[in-house]
């Protein structure tokens, strides 16, 4: 059940007051740990004294025309459209706890929401001002949020009470993580909000988890011709870490997940013309025929000698990757083997060693390719 009180415990109220006082008030402790503070939450306040706010300045939700409520949703449509399953069942795991869903786009602008508290009491009719599309949640329009601050910080984070900058908006709590599209660039964010609830930090990470699943829906709507599904070796496969690729003809990388990115070493919103070449030392013809015959799962050399396994599926029939052929698995393996003798400068133990297998190997199958 959940408590019938909604204050924080009074150490919890103490550390905040005291990191109000040094960094919006100036009045810097003389011991800087009796003020403890997320660094980006001092970057947060510090961006908004720097715009000339002050705590104490009213906050207005100002209300939004239906016509302009009905842009918003339009330009977001694919967002929208993307998140709505998540959020409804986001709406389900957050019900009994009067928190509740909001879904921004890139400006912190809404552009939909889950389902609200019920109720005519002061804290439903305050969610009621913030969770309508086309509202402006911004840092510039109301201060330190976690819309503000996952938007600014690109990572996911947990904000309570009196953490917000301005006095009007510190009745609320709220987790917030970044959304990513699939060529990289931050689209939006996704906002699990209460009025005058129990702090609850973990809804930072059911914030974060929920994102990945409206990337991975975005990523798997995206136009390829194949999507492929990649995993460390023995991962069970079909969950949200699993790293997704879109494939178009000929061979290019259109999109990509962030579990793709941080598995291939790709930072977000990485090179525009990432090739299937520049990450997997075989030709991207081989996924394509493997998608075909219908091939489960199959094992892919990286350039740096790691394997994943790849589930290739084909989003529709891709023309013929031009001047390519279906070359033999040993053919493959040999080419691997000789670009890791020639990156250890000839050194055979030294190849053997970053391809985990032996000295006897190499010799084998480079002889062999000859």
């Amino acid at each position: 059940m959940t408590p019938s009180f909604a204050s924080p415990p009074p150490e919890r109220t103490l550390s905040i007051a005291q990191a109000r006082r040094a960094w919006i008030d100036g009045d810097r402790p003389a011991d800087p740990l009796a003020a403890p503070v997320e660094p980006w939450l001092v970057r947060s306040w510090q961006r908004c004294l720097a715009a000339g706010h002050r705590p104490r300045q009213h906050v207005s939700f100002d209300p939004v025309s239906a016509e302009q409520a009905q842009r918003v949703a339009e330009r977001n449509r694919a967002l929208v459209t993307a998140a709505r399953p998540v959020l409804d069942r986001l709406s389900r795991a957050i019900a009994d706890t009067r928190y509740f869903a909001i879904l921004t786009d890139a400006d912190g602008i809404v552009v939909d929401v889950g389902a609200l508290p019920s109720g005519s009491d002061p804290a439903a009719r305050h969610a009621r001002d913030i969770a309508r599309i086309g509202v402006d949640l911004s840092e510039r329009a109301v201060g330190t949020t976690a819309i503000g601050a996952a938007l600014a910080e690109h990572a996911s984070v947990w904000l309570h009470r009196g953490e917000h900058f301005f006095d009007d908006t510190s009745i609320y709590s709220c987790a917030g993580a970044p959304l990513f599209g699939p060529r990289g660039e931050c689209i939006g964010m996704l906002d699990l909000t209460g009025v005058q609830v129990v702090e609850r930090p973990e809804l930072r990470h059911l914030a974060a988890s929920s994102a990945r699943s409206i990337e991975n829906a975005l990523v798997q709507g995206h136009p390829c011709e194949l999507l492929l599904q990649i995993g460390w070796p023995g991962s069970v496969a079909g969950t949200d870490t699993d790293g997704l690729l879109c494939i178009d003809a000929d061979g290019g990388i259109s999109g990509a997940n962030a579990a793709a990115r941080q598995m291939l070493h790709q930072p977000l919103g990485g090179r525009p013309s990432l090739h299937c070449n520049d990450l997997f030392a075989l030709p991207p013809q081989m996924l394509f025929d493997a998608a075909r015959r219908g091939d489960a799962v199959l094992e892919v050399p990286l350039w740096s000698g790691l394997r994943v396994q790849a589930r290739p599926r084909l989003a529709r029939q891709p023309r013929a990757v031009a001047g390519a052929s279906a070359p033999r698995l040993r053919d493959v393996e040999s080419a691997l083997i000789r670009k890791a003798v020639d990156d250890a400068r000839g050194n055979v133990a030294e190849a053997a060693r970053a391809l985990g297998i032996s000295r006897a190997t190499v010799y084998r199958k480079l002889g062999r390719g000859r």
